[in-house]
């Protein structure tokens, strides 16, 4: 059985697709999705169908990210609504890929689906976030800002000992890798890659909406690119 995470998909369905495909997603894996699935790239819908589609084959954890957040305040906030919906945010791509410009619109199991995310997972050597955590505090004590708007930039160990993996912060074409956190959000709505990392084998995939796929294994943070051995 493996766990694999992936960094921030925004509305990428094609490097969705390809990734289920390319890193062959089986019945026994374990999917943590470390948020961020709408907005800014073209097809955020297909982003929730197809997570959802995941769900009856294998065992998917997906977390929440700061759009989920402002897209689910919107649905009942005005001014949350002509936030979500402005550049910074890019929600009025999430409303194209629903062919509408009401969010009234999207369907309740999508809804179900973004309300129903967690706010971080653990397991035994690992926990997982969207955005960053306080170093000192007890998962159950992190508070929202901590957990999913504070950028990556380098975060101290985790009182527990354990690996923080999140997304959240862009770090470049290839995963972040501090030792003690790593960060797998490597621009796939800005016409970068989408990872998902093999946990326990310390491989990553990648993929893009161009229909590229490559992987790769996670540098330490001694490492450089030119010491890795591409698989």
């Amino acid at each position: 059985m493996r766990i694999l995470a992936i960094g921030d998909i925004h509305g990428c369905r094609v490097s969705l697709e390809a990734m289920a495909e390319y890193a062959g997603f089986a019945q026994g894996d374990t999917i943590v999705t470390l948020g961020d699935y709408v907005d800014r790239g073209p097809d955020s819908k297909g982003v929730i169908d197809f997570l959802i589609s995941l769900q009856d084959k294998l065992t998917l954890i997906p977390l929440k990210g700061n759009h989920e957040l402002v897209m689910l305040r919107s649905r009942a906030d005005v001014e949350a609504l002509k936030n979500w919906k402005g550049e910074a945010f890019g929600g009025t791509a999430t409303l194209d890929s629903y062919g509408t410009d009401s969010i009234s619109d999207i369907p309740e199991k999508h809804w179900s689906f973004l309300e129903s995310a967690r706010a971080y997972y653990e397991i035994n050597s690992h926990f997982f976030v969207h955005a960053n955590v306080d170093p000192a505090l007890a998962m159950v004590d992190q508070g929202n800002y901590t957990l999913f708007w504070e950028f990556f930039e380098n975060p101290a160990p985790h009182e527990s000992g354990k690996v923080m993996l999140c997304g959240h912060s862009e770090v470049g074409e290839h995963p972040k890798n501090l030792g003690h956190a790593v960060c797998l959000d490597t621009g796939a709505c800005k016409g970068g890659w989408l990872t998902c990392l093999d946990v326990g084998k310390g491989i990553y995939y990648q993929t893009n909406e161009q229909g590229e796929s490559r992987r790769d294994v996670l540098l330490s943070h001694l490492e450089t690119k030119d010491s890795s051995h591409e698989l």
